[in-house]
């Protein structure tokens, strides 16, 4: 298939394109080596790769459908991430909330409570992004309690689709890096304004070990 990731080191005939396995998407997700901002022409092929497994029948398993809702979130797809977190619901989940295969399998659950927070919160690329694939649905809501790489406990609220209180807790006192398009503001717990450094759509700023930094949308 054109434009697709190739799956084997020799281009086989695909004799199971809706295959419930998606291995060779392993770099979009858990990996890191795929993503829209570096490596867009891949993350076109990724996107082209998994329509053509759904389009055949894939995600017919709960934890295949789970590992999808990752995949879309680290493409920031939120109404494809959201879509599949539904199919995931109404099709390969029990009454009781277990995950079914079939039969019950744990990685479905862990799976999918993986992928709705990376639709909320995204740090594997050096850097913290917020709200990275919200899809039109959730509107507002709120989130405690998610953790991201560096050492930061995140809470964030949300209105409109748009960042309205955001608190990041340093844990280990490391260098604060957030992606950001739009203005944002960062303040001390006390609320005064403190000044961050931009390189590109990335600001950095230095924390205290146990200090709350303050992120509010423009």
């Amino acid at each position: 298939m054109v434009n697709c990731r190739q799956e084997w080191l020799v281009d086989y005939e695909e004799i199971d394109p809706g295959h419930r396995h998606i291995s060779h998407l392993f770099a979009l997700h858990p990996g890191t080596t795929i993503s829209p901002d570096y490596t867009p022409d891949l993350a076109d092929a990724a996107r082209i790769t998994l329509h053509r497994r759904l389009e055949n029948g894939g995600g017919h398993t709960g934890w295949s459908r789970a590992w999808i809702i990752n995949f879309w979130a680290r493409l920031l797809d939120g109404e494809q991430a959201y879509y599949h977190t539904r199919e995931l619901l109404k099709k390969s989940t029990l009454p009781n909330l277990f995950d079914n295969h079939p039969p019950f399998q744990i990685d479905g659950n862990f799976g999918s409570a993986a992928g709705i927070a990376e639709m909320l919160l995204q740090s594997h690329l050096n850097g913290i992004r917020i709200l990275p694939a919200l899809p039109q649905a959730w509107k507002q809501g709120s989130v405690t309690g998610l953790r991201a790489r560096g050492g930061f406990t995140i809470d964030i609220e949300w209105e409109e689709h748009k960042l309205t209180n955001g608190v990041i807790t340093s844990d280990h006192g490391e260098k604060l890096r957030i992606y950001s398009d739009s203005l944002i503001r960062i303040a001390s717990a006390d609320g005064s304004e403190l000044s961050a450094e931009r390189v590109g759509n990335l600001l950095e700023l230095p924390t205290v070990k146990g200090d709350k930094y303050i992120i509010t949308a423009y």
